[in-house]
């Protein structure tokens, strides 16, 4: 299954997932593969994923590729928006555009993750 992690999590979590890659590469082993892309608080990951771009990459996975002016009907949204929401999802990898330039949605799965602080006893 080919499934994009997000992680709202510290920096110091993607570091050590980093460095665990890189050790096995010195050791001659083929890191475990990972597609993810992380966030330090909920603030952050609020600005990208807003409730529209959820409801955007949910109708672009329903339907396959589609062309922005097509996405923008079927959302019922207007085609500015649309685009703009289009450019902010792929810059974060969550959507890709296939050769004739329509925009699709690469994964089979989202996995969303936010870790907890520990609480005081």
């Amino acid at each position: 299954m080919n499934t994009l992690h997000i992680e709202v999590q510290p920096a110091q979590a993607a570091l050590t997932r980093f460095g665990s890659a890189l050790q096995a590469v010195m050791e001659g082993r083929p890191p475990r593969p990972y597609s993810g892309i992380g966030f330090e608080n909920m603030a952050q990951f609020g600005e990208v994923f807003t409730p529209k771009r959820w409801e955007l990459v949910e109708a672009l996975k329903a339907s396959g590729p589609l062309s922005i002016y097509a996405l923008a009907k079927r959302l019922n949204r207007h085609y500015r928006n649309v685009y703009k929401d289009v450019s902010v999802l792929s810059e974060w990898l969550v959507i890709g555009r296939d050769e004739s330039g329509k925009v699709y949605v690469p994964w089979d799965e989202i996995d969303v993750r936010m870790a907890l602080g520990k609480q005081a006893a």
